[in-house]
């Protein structure tokens, strides 16, 4: 039985004792009231840290880590068709894995244990994911206009859901109205209902993203298009939804779709103006995601916090949107629901993801926390990384970290 006591943390404005058995918070308690008999305990002085939930970063593409920083500043069409498609066509499993495990390795220093992703050769990413110890959501990636094999990922799904039950799951993922068929569209969804798996794509990144769609939308727009197809429901996690109409925010309200959105990225992209006051007076859950490194161009979760706070106050013209707690629970228990995790939360019974906050760090001298968590702290605040009960991440050091990054480098550096 492996446990983790952490005594003396800080939660919330109160010093408690926290006790993670196997994989969830199973006590938490008054400082100084909880022990273990264990020897092979794992104890934890807790008195100079505060503990927050971990982050569930609800879209990216992680394996992307592989093109950062070689193809910015252009606009997103010309961006995918002369840049990152044909990039990607000579990508081979390895430079999957190697590439994911270096962007997981960046998403633990700072501080995310849960990734949807959506990529090809899904099965090595989840390798990486698993041996990090970190969850994982792996999209089966369906995109008719870049491949054919709508049957063969049919039966990747029935073959393997058994062995994605646990930390790494998957979900299905067509891309994008642009780049399926409606009957692909369709099919997704029926397989989502039939295996009760998300349905995680890209939806309104773009002004005119229905002038490219593989199927004519007859005028509709994406979110319509979508809703006309029968394919929205509480298990569509939509990445972006940057041009909505009333309309369809009153759809995905009542289809109870959960936004991904990814404000650095729409940004760098400039996609648009993403509507935060209005996703959140239609009660449209909204939890956050970086996108790829190729168009962040990191893997920050915390950073996204900030972005995502300050970008609605500023659009919206109300500097009372998006409170700096209200943004943490994007981040984190927003993000764990939208895929179905009992967790995002330091509480008994949930699973026992978390943070650990070095409080002697300068931002955290004065004020509250959260505040200075999400508006002021950078990730190198991050001492500790727990997921599913275990330590990913202590005094920022990770097991294997070097090799991880050596890997990555001899494959992918240009630089002698």
């Amino acid at each position: 039985m492996s446990q983790i006591l952490i005594q003396s943390v800080l939660l919330d404005d109160e010093r408690v004792d926290i006790l993670i058995q196997e994989n969830i918070f199973q006590k938490i308690a008054k400082e100084k009231t909880l022990s273990v008999s264990d020897p092979n305990s794992v104890i934890i002085d807790g008195s100079h840290f505060a503990i927050v939930p971990a982050f569930y970063n609800t879209h990216t593409h992680a394996a992307m880590t592989f093109c950062r920083g070689l193809s910015d500043d252009v606009p997103l069409k010309i961006w995918l068709e002369k840049y990152i498609w044909p990039r990607e066509a000579s990508l081979t499993p390895e430079d999957v894995y190697i590439a994911s495990r270096y962007a997981i390795l960046e998403m633990i220093r700072s501080g995310t244990v849960f990734f949807a992703d959506m990529y090809w050769f899904r099965t090595e990413t989840a390798l990486a994911a698993r041996e990090l110890g970190i969850r994982a959501s792996i999209g089966v990636t369906f995109a008719d206009l870049l491949k054919k094999d709508f049957e063969e990922n049919c039966q990747f799904v029935e073959e393997n859901l058994a062995d994605y039950s646990g930390r790494v799951q998957l979900a299905i993922a067509p891309h994008a109205i642009y780049t399926n068929s409606a009957e692909t569209l369709k099919r997704c969804a029926e397989i989502s209902e039939r295996f009760h798996l998300p349905y995680h794509i890209h939806v309104a990144e773009t002004e005119h993203e229905e002038r490219g769609s593989v199927t004519p939308t007859q005028g509709l727009s994406p979110v319509e298009f979508l809703d006309s197809l029968g394919v929205l429901s509480e298990r569509t996690v939509a990445a972006h939804l940057v041009h909505v109409s009333e309309k369809d925010l009153q759809i995905l309200a009542k289809r109870k779709a959960t936004c991904a959105h990814n404000p650095c990225s729409n940004m760098k992209l400039s996609s648009g103006t993403f509507q935060m006051k209005r996703f959140l007076e239609h009660g449209i859950r909204v939890a956050l995601g970086t996108d790829g490194a190729a168009s962040n161009n990191n893997l920050d979760m915390r950073e996204e916090m900030k972005f995502a706070s300050l970008l609605a106050k500023m659009t919206s013209g109300d500097p009372t949107v998006l409170s700096a707690t209200d943004t943490l629970k994007m981040a984190t228990q927003n993000g764990a629901e939208a895929f179905g995790l009992n967790a995002g939360v330091i509480a008994e019974g949930k699973l026992a993801d978390a943070l650990l906050l070095n409080l002697d760090e300068p931002c955290f001298a004065t004020g509250d926390v959260v505040s200075n968590w999400v508006y002021a702290a950078n990730s190198s605040v991050i001492d500790t990384v727990i997921c599913d009960g275990k330590l990913l991440m202590r005094h920022r050091e990770i097991p294997g970290s070097e090799e991880i990054e050596r890997d990555f480098r001899n494959r992918f550096s240009s630089r002698s």
